[in-house]
């Protein structure tokens, strides 16, 4: 087994109940309240990480505002979800916003050169008929 799947299996399942529990969440409370409660969790995750690292984290001037744009654009895109599943369908919207990695890999294919096989471009052009497919 190749050394990536096993986490990629795990992102998988903890993703798709990150996805599914704020549709019951959002019944309850408003997405801005939500988000909140979720910024906690994470804090709270991320001081276990950290002290997995003994209080040190590895810093680097080009890495570190890097870091912060990821942690700002992933709330910023969990509200913009808390807000989709509080005023819509969770099947549509969450097969939509699954797809974010096909910008990501146009991005990659962009600004990093890494390569896009045909079976790749494929798998691709699958995934955005997915999309059609589910929210017609």
């Amino acid at each position: 087994m190749s050394a990536w799947l096993l986490p990629a299996l795990i992102a998988f399942a903890l993703w798709g109940l990150w996805a599914f529990i704020p549709k019951i969440t959002t019944q309850q409370i408003d997405p801005r309240s939500a988000l909140v409660f979720q910024a906690v969790g994470a804090f709270a995750f991320g001081l276990v990480v950290l002290a997995t690292l003994g209080f040190r984290p590895m810093l680097h001037e080009r890495a570190l505002p890097l870091a912060l744009l990821t942690g700002v654009l992933g709330i910023a895109g969990g509200l913009a979800y808390l807000y989709a599943v509080a005023r819509g369908p969770v099947t549509p919207i969450s097969v939509l916003t699954a797809l974010y990695p096909v910008l990501t890999v146009l991005l990659a294919n962009l600004f990093l050169g890494e390569a896009i096989s045909p079976r790749q471009w494929l798998g691709i052009l699958l995934g955005l008929a997915a999309i059609i497919l589910v929210i017609a």
